[in-house]
């Protein structure tokens, strides 16, 4: 299939899956029937692109309780790939609030009860952390790309702290999960969605404690390291050799 065909059929189907999550919206208050249609939207995304999935370590989750997954961020298909690779759990992502503007999908992102967090200052960011803190309390997962952005050479960015400090408030599990081959399959700057093979790799869970708000950097590290590891030998690794890690600050940053 030809990238334009790929593209114009992915297009397609925004149009018609959007307008029917933005409609679901005044009866849907947890946005649970829209992540229905969005589940259907991302399985379509990946078998019109050719995309496979390589997933390992679900084993190591409880699908009946909620976690933070933070992942690694390379490429606009990683959101699909996520979806899918964590099925069995419903999931709420936190977003720069620019793509809720962006027309049908960032419309759609924002009635399904997405969180859309404002990076302009740290009162405004906390607002978006305690919204996500109450999507957690009503059993809902969160993801959180802690670069902030996609790595504009592949590897892996400095993290923010806002997934860390959300963790702490809300009491829940990290579970660094790593993404390998999505940069290859949709790089950048491009729009041709290549087939291949996306690999994720769930970590085990790590447990939060009250304290651990004093430690933000070693958190931090302790899940950066782990992306590292699952990433060494590939492209991605040798790519952040130039990369250091966000120094720790007296004060946790909310922004995120």
């Amino acid at each position: 299939m030809s990238y334009s065909l790929k593209l114009a059929l992915i297009s397609l189907l925004t149009l018609i899956v959007g307008p029917f999550v933005i409609a679901l919206a005044p009866f849907d208050r947890q946005g649970r029937r829209a992540y229905i249609l969005a589940r259907l939207w991302t399985d379509a995304i990946l078998k019109i692109s050719g995309v496979r999935l390589k997933v390992q370590g679900l084993e190591r989750l409880d699908a009946g309780r909620p976690y933070i997954f933070l992942a690694n961020h390379q490429s606009y298909i990683d959101i699909p790939a996520l979806v899918e690779a964590l099925a069995q759990f419903q999931l709420r992502l936190i977003a720069k609030k620019e793509l809720a503007w962006f027309p049908v999908f960032g419309w759609a992102l924002r009635v399904s009860k997405h969180i859309m967090i404002d990076r302009s200052g740290r009162a405004q960011a906390m607002t978006s952390l305690r919204r996500a803190k109450e999507k957690i309390a009503e059993g809902f997962s969160v993801v959180i790309f802690p670069e902030g952005t996609r790595g504009k050479t592949g590897g892996v960015l400095p993290f923010k702290r806002g997934g860390f400090v959300l963790a702490v408030m809300a009491q829940v599990p990290i579970v660094p999960v790593t993404i390998v081959g999505s940069g290859t399959i949709l790089p950048r700057g491009d729009w041709r969605i290549r087939k291949g093979e996306i690999g994720i790799v769930v970590d085990e869970p790590i447990v939060i404690e009250r304290q651990d708000l004093k430690n933000l950097g070693q958190l931090s590290s302790r899940v950066r390291a782990a992306i590292l590891s699952r990433l060494n030998g590939t492209t991605e690794a040798r790519r952040t050799d130039a990369m250091t890690e966000e120094k720790p600050s007296g004060e946790a940053r909310a922004q995120g």
